[in-house]
């Protein structure tokens, strides 16, 4: 039977777009059948039963993020759709060997921009792109971290176009979040959902402490022998504070807050405990820059610790991601990421970008303008999908009020095109529905790079939108790479 004619799939109609379960090239595999069959043995009632039973249980044990913009939904429950994404074992190995490539394509250019600019000297990358960046730091000029690991933790968002083509949509390079999710979204659906893993072999999610542990120790001082790792949180009003509290439980290290640490006169990093000073080794710190350091950056931070910024160019402490990785992740610096790849690693890129137009570039200015009705725009160095303009999707009003901020300042912006993002069959009140999901794989590096198998798979859970973004109403599923 095809998978479109059953009961639970009755009235499911992805249109245009690549669906993630019932694409012709997808349907016939022998993972995704399993699944398949397994959902068939549910009626939409219990899918739903079983999805409040998700939510109170996520409600219940705190697993939470805050929305800033919503004074009376303070805490919130992240929306978990209980059907699964899934990744066949041939794609995942493409995907983590394309992962890996970007990362080491960014360290190689962090390292080098932080150094000796040859991409810039040969005119590969504008110098003034990154030099006059607002995520440049010359703070890290001439700083060698261990193993040119600039970017320990890196989630690479990726898209799946009409075609069923995976391209990359941003790289986030600085502290990117949702890592959590991943693991919690499958300790429930073991809990809640067990009968669907059957013998689908379904890879395992929980070693992601682990491997970040073993990165941020890999990182350490060479002289090091007992390393101390502590993760340096903003606190407890940060949206993403729940993934702190988590992330510091699944390495077994202190979660600090920038009030319990402090530089001492020979430039180590100590850690104020009920038995005294310990010295610090490793930080995972989830404070960006501008409030790592009241020394060199913000004067009025609270959240930092004074002197950080010392001890790190003193090689006294390793911190991840390291400071100014930021450049790496603007939005403009992404148009490039495919020429960069081919610089440092002489290699074309095994995942391909959106194709891109800098609004700095004249033609890239004109040819947005021209278009913009038809074009999703967005700031350079924003994140969380604020400040952007999908021109199918916004009024003839809102296209031309965006216009008026293009012109003011073009090179803020980028343009690419409209992409018909897969989707994925999620519950909804009137049964399965077509959403449109993203992907976010996670890689850690320390000596080596690991990707975490599957990665956090968002879903816009309103009919039609691209938003997929948590903070904009967007929601998670489990995403489940196949043993074979």
């Amino acid at each position: 039977m095809s998978p479109t004619n059953d009961a639970l799939m009755g009235g499911y109609q992805p249109g245009t777009s690549y669906c993630e379960m019932t694409a012709q090239n997808r349907a016939g595999d022998a993972g995704m059948a399993a699944l398949m069959a397994r959902l068939q043995n549910l009626s939409i009632e219990e899918l739903q039963t079983r999805a409040g039973r998700v939510d109170r249980e996520f409600y219940n044990l705190g697993i939470t993020f805050t929305v800033y913009s919503e004074a009376d939904a303070i805490d919130r429950v992240l929306p978990f759709d209980v059907v699964p994404r899934v990744l066949t074992a041939k794609e995942w190995d493409v995907l983590e060997a394309g992962v890996v490539q970007r990362v080491a394509a960014i360290n190689a250019f962090l390292t080098d921009i932080y150094s000796d600019r040859k991409i810039l000297a040969d005119g590969v990358v504008p110098s003034d792109l990154v030099l006059q960046n607002k995520n440049y730091r010359p703070a890290a000029e001439g700083v060698k971290v261990p193993h040119n690991a600039y970017v320990n933790i890196c989630g690479i968002d990726l898209i799946r176009d009409a075609d069923g083509i995976f391209r990359v949509l941003e790289d986030n390079a600085r502290t990117p979040s949702g890592v959590s999710y991943v693991i919690e979204n499958r300790h429930m659906m073991l809990r809640v959902f067990a009968d669907l893993f059957g013998d689908t072999g379904v890879r395992a999610v929980d070693d992601y402490g682990m491997q970040l542990h073993r990165a941020m120790t890999e990182m350490v001082p060479a002289e090091t022998v007992d390393p101390s790792v502590v993760l340096l949180s903003p606190g407890i009003y940060n949206s993403a504070f729940f993934e702190h509290v988590f992330l510091a439980r699944e390495m077994g290290v202190a979660l600090v807050e920038g009030r319990d640490l402090f530089v001492a006169e020979d430039d180590c990093v100590y850690m104020n405990t009920i038995g005294g000073a310990e010295r610090v080794h490793a930080i995972y710190r989830r404070v960006d820059d501008d409030f790592l350091d009241p020394e060199v950056f913000r004067e009025d931070s609270l959240l930092g610790v004074p002197g950080l910024v010392r001890a790190w160019r003193a090689g006294k402490v390793a911190i991840a991601n390291a400071i100014g990785t930021g450049v790496a992740d603007d939005k403009a610096i992404y148009a490039y990421m495919p020429r960069i790849i081919k610089y440092y690693l002489d290699q074309d890129a095994i995942l391909p970008n959106v194709e891109t137009h800098l609004c700095r570039e004249v033609e890239g200015l004109q040819y947005t303008l021209d278009n913009l009705a038809d074009l999703v725009v967005k700031p350079v160095g924003e994140s969380g999908g604020y400040g952007m303009l999908i021109g199918p999707k916004s009024t003839a009003e809102e296209v031309e009020e965006f216009r008026a901020k293009l012109q003011a300042d073009p090179a803020n912006y980028i343009s690419q095109p409209t992409i018909d993002l897969s989707v994925s069959p999620t519950v909804t009140q009137d049964g399965l529905r077509p959403r449109h999901v993203d992907l976010r794989p996670f890689a850690i590096t320390g000596e080596s790079t690991w990707v975490l198998p599957g990665g956090l798979t968002r879903v816009a859970l309103k009919e039609g939108s691209l938003v997929v973004n948590s903070s904009q109403g967007g929601g998670s599923k489990d995403t489940w790479v196949l043993n074979q």
